[in-house]
């Protein structure tokens, strides 16, 4: 196997790995608990889970979903979960091969990925993930080699946090009711530091496209009416993955002038 494969598959384990993690973060942060004790234990009979048995997606199948100790059921969540970060590890590694550009966005990506599933679940974006993801993309952008300038990642922080935030507060002075949330105002700011203040328009743009036609399909399916809250975070994060895949120069398509505006390429 050539090098670049072996470092394919290494990435798709890593990312198993890593997915592992944010099954602990997405549970444990909406609800205040620390991440790093207790050990992993089941929520039914609290018995401490062996190394052994929290090896991503292979214990799950040799458990056959169930816990050791008690039986309970294990979510198929933290399988899917697992196997969807190790395939955002290859997309990663795909945009950027074998460098520390690899490690730098798949673990912007994973940011978002985490971000997504907390407020799908409970309506909200932690401050650790979208601030302190904004502090580490404007300091990153001081690497050499990096794609944008400091100003750029800094200006993308600021304009993203921004957008937000005047959008959600004329929304709220029309209708008198809440829209976007200030955890998708912090979000916007750190995806801005790190793909710079050029990748909004086109982020927004998808997110906010991508956001009607999903949000309208579920409110059909589900009858809950028209001012029923869906969470924005997630088509935002959908979005600038999305964006990092056109960024990263391994795609590019025949755009129209008015999308490669948006695009900022």
């Amino acid at each position: 196997m050539e090098l670049e494969g072996i470092f394919g598959v290494f990435s798709f384990f890593f990312g198993l790995c890593i997915g592992s993690f944010i099954n602990v973060v997405a549970w444990r942060w909406p609800r205040e608990e620390s991440i790093i004790s207790p050990a992993s234990h089941c929520p039914k009979c609290k018995a401490k889970i062996s190394w052994y048995d929290n090896i991503p997606l292979l214990s799950y199948l040799l458990l056959r979903g169930r816990c050791r100790s008690c039986g309970e059921k294990i979510s198929l969540r933290y399988p899917v979960i697992e196997l969807a970060s190790g395939l955002l590890s290859l997309f990663a590694y795909w945009c950027f091969g074998i460098s520390i550009w690899y490690l730098v966005y798949y673990g912007f990506i994973s940011a978002l990925f985490t971000a997504s599933i907390i407020d799908l679940e409970h309506r909200l974006i932690p401050d650790e993930i979208s601030l302190g993801g904004a502090v580490l993309g404007v300091g990153i952008a001081f690497l050499p080699g990096h794609l944008l300038t400091p100003l750029d990642s800094l200006l993308g922080a600021f304009a993203g946090f921004l957008i937000i935030f005047i959008v959600a507060e004329l929304y709220y002075l029309l209708t008198k009711r809440e829209g976007m949330g200030m955890g998708d105002a912090k979000l916007l700011g750190m995806i801005g530091a790190f793909l710079g203040w050029k990748s909004l328009g086109a982020i927004i743009f998808l997110g906010s496209l991508s956001g009607v036609i999903i949000g309208a399909i579920v409110i059909i399916i589900s009858r809950k009416g028209r001012f029923f809250k869906i969470p924005f975070g997630p088509f935002l994060s959908f979005s600038a993955v999305v964006y990092v895949l056109f960024w990263s120069g391994k795609v590019k398509l025949p755009y129209s002038n008015f999308f490669s505006y948006l695009m900022g390429l």
